[in-house]
C-alpha cells in the first residue's frame, strides 16, 4: 500500500463521521500521489500525518440574548490547522449547516489556497451555526460580542487573522472587531474584511468574485479562448457572485444566470448586475424578485445546473451543488470551462465527470482565492499603517491570480497531468508547506 492512501484509509477510520472533511481529504491525498508516493523523505518525516491533522481545534458555546430577553446558545469553531508558512488565517462562517466537519474540509483547503498566493499566511477555518438571516442588527451584534468573548483568547495579528465568510459581511466583521479591541484594549489587524474607516482595504469587496474571473480569463486566453463573448452561468447572488458577475461583464462576457437558496433566475438578455446588488445587498430579499422587474427574466425553484446551458460555468454557492449528473448535463450542452467560485462546489465525482471530458476545470483552492490574498494585502497594510488606492490592490490582485494560475500549470507540466489542475493546484499548494514542513522540524 503507498503512503498517500494508507494515510487517506487511517484518515477515513479516524474522522468516519466527517464526510466533508474526507471529501476534502481525499481530493488532495490522491492529487498529491506523484509527490510523496515517490520520494521516502516524506513518509520518513510523518509529513502526511501531520499535514491531515489540525495543529488546534477549539470548539464552544456562544450564549446570546434576542430582543424578546430569551437566551438562545450557538456553537462556535475555530480549526487551526496549519502555520507552517505564517499566520493562521481563513474566515468565519456563520450559517445553520456549520459542524466540525464542513469548518475542517474548509480549514484543510484553505492551507493550500493560502499557499498559492504566494503569500506567508497558514490555514485556517471557523464559524458558528448561528443564523444572521432575519435577525436584528442588535441580535447579531449580541451574538457576534459573545463569539468574540471566547474567541478573543486564540486570535491576534501575529497569530490568527479570521475574515468574513458565507453570513460574515462587514456588519459582522465590524461587531466582532469592536468587541476584540474592547476586550484586548489593542488596535491591530485581527480581523480582515474590516471597514474602510477602520483599516479595511479597498477591493477587499470584490477580491474573491474579481480574482475568480481574472483567472479564468487567464486560462481561456492560455486555451485559445476569449472571455469576451462567452455565455457565463453563475450560481449564487452573494457576495462572490455578484462581483464576478460584474468583471466578467466588464470583460465582455455575457452573464446569463445566478441564484440563491430558495431557486434561480435566467435572464437571456444578460443578468443585470446593478438590480441584484439592490436586492441583495441592500434589500436583502429573495432573487425571485428580480423577474418583477425584469420581464425577460424567468425565476426557477431547484439547482441552475438543472437548467442553464452555457460555455464557461462559475460555480459560486456551497459546497457540493454541481454532482457527476449535474456535471454531464454541462459537458453535454457545451460548456468547456468550470471554475470554482465557492469551496469545493463540485463532488469528486464531479470532478472527474470534467476531466474525463476535457473540460478545463479550475478547483476552488485556486480560483477562488482572490478573497484570501486580498485579505492578506490588508494585513500588510495594517502593518504599515498604510491604505493603497483601489487600482493598487486590484492590480496586486491580478498579478496573485495569473501567478496562481502559472504555478498550477508548471506542476501539471512536470508531473506528466497536462490541463488537470486539480493535481496542479494541489502540488503547487503542497510544496511550499511540506518545504516549510521539513524545514521546522517534527512541531
Amino acid at each position: 500500500m503507498t503512503y498517500s492512501q494508507r494515510v487517506l484509509n487511517e484518515l477515513k477510520e479516524k474522522n468516519f463521521d466527517q464526510p466533508e472533511f474526507i471529501q476534502a481529504a481525499t481530493e488532495v491525498l490522491e492529487a498529491l500521489a506523484p509527490v510523496v508516493d515517490n520520494d521516502p523523505k516524506y513518509e520518513k518525516a510523518g509529513l502526511l500525518e501531520r499535514l491531515v491533522e489540525p495543529e488546534r481545534q477549539i470548539m464552544f458555546r456562544i450564549p446570546w440574548v434576542d430582543d424578546e430577553g430569551k437566551v438562545h446558545v450557538n456553537r462556535g469553531y475555530r480549526v487551526q490547522f496549519n502555520s507552517a508558512i505564517g499566520p493562521y488565517k481563513g474566515g468565519l462562517r456563520l450559517h445553520p449547516s456549520v459542524n466540525l466537519s464542513i469548518i475542517k474540509f474548509l480549514g484543510f483547503e484553505q492551507i493550500f489556497k493560502n499557499s498559492l498566493t504566494g503569500l506567508p499566511i497558514g490555514g485556517a477555518k471557523g464559524g458558528s451555526d448561528f443564523d444572521p438571516k432575519g435577525k436584528s442588527d442588535m441580535e447579531v451584534m449580541r451574538f457576534c460580542q459573545a463569539f468574540m468573548n471566547e474567541l478573543y483568547k486564540y486570535v491576534g495579528a501575529d497569530e490568527d487573522v479570521p475574515a468574513g465568510d458565507i453570513g460574515t459581511g462587514a456588519r459582522e466583521v465590524g461587531y466582532l472587531y469592536g468587541q476584540y479591541k474592547k476586550l484586548t484594549n489593542r488596535s491591530e489587524g485581527v480581523l480582515t474584511g474590516k471597514g474602510l474607516s477602520f483599516g479595511g482595504s479597498l477591493a477587499r469587496t470584490e477580491a474573491t468574485g474579481y480574482g475568480l474571473v481574472y483567472i479564468t480569463e487567464e486560462l481561456l486566453k492560455d486555451h485559445g479562448k476569449n472571455i469576451s463573448g462567452a455565455r457565463i452561468a453563475v450560481s449564487g447572488s452573494g457576495n462572490v457572485a455578484i462581483y464576478a458577475m460584474e468583471k466578467a461583464i466588464q470583460l465582455g462576457a455575457k452573464v446569463i444566470s445566478c441564484s440563491d437558496s430558495t431557486g434561480y433566475i435566467i435572464d437571456e438578455n444578460g443578468i443585470d448586475v446593478e438590480a441584484v446588488k439592490q436586492i441583495k445587498e441592500v434589500e436583502r430579499k429573495r432573487i425571485k424578485e428580480y423577474v418583477t422587474t425584469h420581464p425577460s427574466a424567468t425565476y426557477g425553484e431547484g439547482s441552475i445546473w438543472d437548467v442553464v446551458d452555457c460555455e464557461v460555468a462559475l460555480p459560486c454557492a456551497t459546497q457540493n451543488e454541481i454532482n457527476k449528473e449535474r456535471a454531464q448535463r454541462l459537458a453535454d450542452t457545451g460548456c468547456y470551462a468550470v471554475c470554482e467560485g465557492a469551496n469545493m462546489p463540485t463532488d469528486n465525482e464531479g470532478i472527474q465527470v470534467f476531466l474525463d471530458e476535457n473540460i478545463l476545470f479550475i478547483p476552488g483552492k485556486a480560483s477562488n482565492a482572490g478573497g484570501v490574498a486580498t485579505s492578506a494585502l490588508e494585513m500588510g497594510q495594517n502593518s504599515i499603517r498604510s491604505s493603497w488606492t483601489f487600482d493598487e490592490v486590484d492590480n496586486k490582485l491580478k498579478g496573485i491570480m495569473i501567478n496562481i494560475y502559472y504555478h498550477m500549470k508548471n506542476a501539471c507540466d512536470e508531473y506528466d497531468a497536462k490541463d488537470n489542475f486539480v493535481i496542479g493546484a494541489n502540488i503547487a499548494g503542497f510544496m511550499k508547506v511540506a518545504d516549510a514542513m521539513m524545514a521546522q522540524g517534527i512541531v
